[in-house]
C-alpha cells in the first residue's frame, strides 16, 4: 500500500460503492461532504486525484466484484490514490491494502472520518447551504435522498457476516437527522429515505424500545419534504400500531420486510426472530391498515440443509404473501458465521434451480401488482433522463409506493412530483403517461 497523499485544495474525487442502500447513503453523505468542502466530483476515474470505494461483503460475488472494481479504477488511473471503505474493508484489511493503488483501507466504525482524512479539512454534519451538485457514478439524479440513521445490528442470524462487519446496533441522534433531511430539502430533494442496517432497532441503543415510531413522527412534525420513506423493516420489530403512521400521506406506502424463508424449519436454522403465522399477521395488519401498500421481501434460497418439502413450504408460503417485488438470493456461505459450519450444504445446481423458480414467480407477482393500478393516476417523482426521441424525453421515476414508471415527454421532469397515467407494465418498468396543467 502506498502512502496517502498530502493535503491539496480544490481536488477531483471519484465516488463508487457497491451494495446496500446503507452503503448508498453513506457515499452520498461523503459527496455531499466533500462539494460542501469545495472539491469536485468526476464520473471519470481516469480524471480523479482520489478515488473512495465502499465496498460490500454480504456475498461471496460482492467481495469478487468489489476487488475487481478497485483493480479496474487503478487500470484507469494508476496516478489516483484509492481509498477503500465498508464491510469488505472491515473484514480483509490487508487483503485490500494489497490490491493496487490502494493507499488507505478505513474500517466501518472510522467511515464517518474517511473525507477528513482524505482532504485533511473538517467536515459539516450537514449541507450549510443549497448548491448545484454533480451526480457521480450509481448516483442518478439528485432528487431522493439516503439518510444513515442507525449502524450495526444486534441480531444473531446465521447466515450473516454484516453482524460482523458493522458492529453492535448504534442511533444517531434525532435532532442530526431533522437537521440533515431539512438541509436536503432546502436543496432541493423530494425523497428522503431512511435507512440502516437494522432500521427498526432505532433507538433501542439509547433505551428507546419504539424508537422509530417517535422518529419518524418528528420527522414527519418536523421537516416538509413531500415524500419520506423507510427502507428494509425486520418483520419482529413492528407492532400493528406501528402502521398508524401512515395516516399522514407523506410516508410512502412502501414496506420491505425480510422474510428470508417461508419454512418455519429454515427460519429456526437461520435463528430469524419470525415464523410462519406471525409473519403472515403482520402482513395482514399492514394491507388493513395502509390503503394501496406495496409489500416487498428478501428470501434466500438453498441454506444449509433445505430439503426439497422445505423449499416447496417456502415456495408456497411466498405464494400466499403475495409480495409485489421479491429480491432472491442464492445462499452463499461466508467466513465466520455460524451458518459457514452447519452440514448440508447444496449444490450450485440446486441453489440455482430453485432461485430460477422464485425469480420467475417474483416477475409475475410484481407485474400482477403493476396490473391493478393501470389507467390510474399516481404520483411519482422523476429521477432521471435516459434518452430523446422525436416525441420528447425518455423519463424515469417511481410512485409513492416504489413503481418503476417510463414516460416520454417534452419537458424535462427531473426532481419533480407530478401525477401519471400508468398504463401497460413491459420490462421492470410501468409505461405512463404524465398529467401535467
Amino acid at each position: 500500500m502506498r502512502e496517502p497523499a498530502g493535503v491539496r485544495d480544490g481536488m477531483k474525487i471519484h465516488l463508487r460503492m457497491l451494495g446496500c442502500r446503507l452503503n448508498q447513503s453513506e457515499i452520498d453523505r461523503m459527496a455531499r461532504q466533500l462539494e460542501q468542502q469545495g472539491h469536485t466530483l468526476v464520473n471519470d476515474a481516469a480524471q480523479a486525484d482520489e478515488v473512495i470505494v465502499n465496498t460490500c461483503a454480504v456475498t461471496a460475488d460482492a467481495v469478487r466484484s468489489g476487488r475487481k472494481l478497485i483493480r479496474e479504477l487503478h487500470r484507469q488511473n494508476d496516478r489516483a490514490h484509492i481509498s477503500v471503505t465498508g464491510c469488505h474493508a472491515q473484514l480483509a484489511p490487508q487483503e485490500i491494502a494489497a490490491l493496487p493503488g490502494v493507499v488507505r483501507v478505513v474500517g466501518n466504525l472510522e467511515k464517518d472520518s474517511l473525507v477528513a482524512q482524505i482532504t485533511g479539512q473538517p467536515v459539516a454534519e450537514f449541507d450549510l447551504e443549497p448548491h448545484e451538485r454533480q451526480p457521480y457514478p450509481g448516483a442518478g439524479a439528485r432528487t431522493r435522498a439516503f439518510i444513515k440513521v442507525q449502524d450495526g445490528c444486534d441480531n444473531a442470524c446465521t447466515f450473516c457476516v454484516t453482524t460482523i462487519a458493522r458492529g453492535a446496533g448504534r442511533s444517531r441522534p434525532a435532532n442530526a437527522v431533522v437537521q440533515e433531511i431539512n438541509s436536503l430539502h432546502q436543496a432541493g430533494y423530494q425523497e428522503a429515505v431512511l435507512t440502516g442496517v437494522h432500521l427498526g432497532s432505532y433507538g433501542h441503543d439509547l433505551g428507546d424500545p419504539d424508537g422509530l415510531r417517535r422518529l419518524v413522527q418528528r420527522l414527519l412534525a418536523e421537516t416538509a419534504i413531500p415524500r419520506l420513506r423507510l427502507s428494509s423493516l425486520e418483520p419482529w420489530d413492528l407492532a400493528p400500531a406501528f402502521f398508524d403512521l401512515w395516516q399522514n400521506p407523506r410516508l410512502c406506502p412502501h414496506l420491505h420486510l425480510p422474510l428470508q424463508s417461508g419454512c418455519d424449519d429454515t427460519l429456526r436454522r437461520m435463528r430469524r426472530h419470525t415464523r410462519q403465522h406471525a409473519f403472515r399477521a403482520l402482513v395482514q395488519a399492514a394491507r388493513a391498515a395502509i390503503p394501496d401498500v406495496r409489500l416487498t421481501s428478501d428470501v434466500i434460497v438453498g441454506f444449509p440443509g433445505e430439503t426439497d418439502e422445505e423449499f416447496a413450504r417456502s415456495e408456497a408460503f411466498i405464494h400466499e404473501m403475495d409480495f409485489a417485488g421479491l429480491h432472491v438470493f442464492r445462499y452463499s456461505s461466508r467466513p465466520g458465521t455460524p451458518a459457514a459450519k452447519m452440514r448440508g450444504h447444496l449444490p450450485e445446481a440446486t441453489r440455482q434451480a430453485r432461485s430460477q423458480r422464485l425469480l420467475a414467480h417474483a416477475a409475475a407477482q410484481e407485474e400482477r401488482f403493476a396490473a391493478r393500478y393501470a389507467g390510474r393516476a399516481l404520483p411519482v417523482l422523476w429521477e432521471h433522463i435516459s434518452g430523446a426521441s422525436e416525441h420528447g424525453f425518455l423519463q424515469g421515476g417511481y410512485t409513492h409506493h416504489y413503481l418503476r414508471v417510463q414516460a416520454v415527454h417534452p419537458r424535462i421532469l427531473t426532481n419533480h412530483i407530478t401525477p401519471a397515467l400508468l398504463g401497460a407494465y413491459n420490462q421492470g418498468a410501468v409505461q405512463a403517461t404524465p398529467v401535467i396543467e
